[in-house]
């Protein structure tokens, strides 16, 4: 990991502490981080960063196993199965935390762009854009007018339904290392046209990206597309 991989670590350890304090003392935090509540008060207040090993701890362990059990809690599902999640995607505040434990799994090296779709996608995917330092790409299901280049993809849907996604060829650039991310993986048509995007526009894809996943079917579609990370925070049945 470089200087720069590091910094990154230990900034969103500091941004993860500071959520969790909003809903605890520092000695509950202390408890359930298992670091001294003296350490986590300097830290949370900016006098000093956590080390890299301390970061690390809280990135991808108890800080991120405290933020998953929250963004289940914020799930909500109605009598026939479908997922209600506008308590996370109207959230701006907790999507930028989410980010903070997603960015871990895909940061060295970092991907040179997050590609997502219009329009629940984009608030995660920018959120998660710039806590790696890569570009934001979103595919939306008309042209934009003014733009003369596209990078289309398309599929008959089970339903007999065509859907398209267009996405801007300056977007993406032949060599690109890109990150697929969605807030909600269901049946995988989305993220399927996503992938083909990037496969049309020369990019490489180095992982799939979600923070909810409603059943194994999408998760598994993009599985068998791509040789590399695929993956939501919670899943639901």
């Amino acid at each position: 990991m470089n200087r720069a991989a590091k910094a990154r670590l230990q900034l969103r350890a500091v941004a993860v502490l500071r959520a969790l304090k909003q809903s605890r003392t520092y000695d509950e935090l202390a408890a359930e981080t298992e670091l001294p509540a003296g350490d986590l008060n300097r830290y949370v207040n900016g006098h000093v960063l956590p080390s890299v090993e301390r970061a690390r701890a809280v990135v991808e362990g108890t800080g991120r196993e405290a933020v998953v059990a929250e963004l289940e809690d914020r799930i909500r599902l109605d009598e026939e199965g479908y997922v209600d999640n506008s308590r996370v995607v109207f959230d701006q505040s907790f999507l930028d935390i989410l980010a903070t434990v997603v960015a871990a799994d895909f940061d060295d090296p970092a991907p040179d762009a997050v590609l997502t779709a219009a329009t629940d996608g984009i608030t995660f995917g920018a959120a998660l854009a710039s806590h790696l330092g890569a570009r934001v790409a979103y595919a939306k299901k008309s042209r934009e007018t003014a733009v003369e280049e596209f990078v289309e993809a398309r599929d008959r849907l089970a339903s007999g339904i065509e859907l398209t996604y267009y996405l801007p060829a300056m977007a993406l650039s032949e060599g690109d290392r890109v990150l697929v991310v969605d807030d909600l993986v269901r049946s995988g048509e989305t993220q399927t046209l996503l992938l083909d995007i990037a496969e049309r526009a020369g990019a490489t894809v180095v992982g799939v990206a979600a923070l909810i996943a409603a059943g194994d079917e999408g998760l598994s579609r993009a599985r068998a597309r791509v040789d590399a990370p695929v993956a939501a925070l919670v899943g639901t049945e």
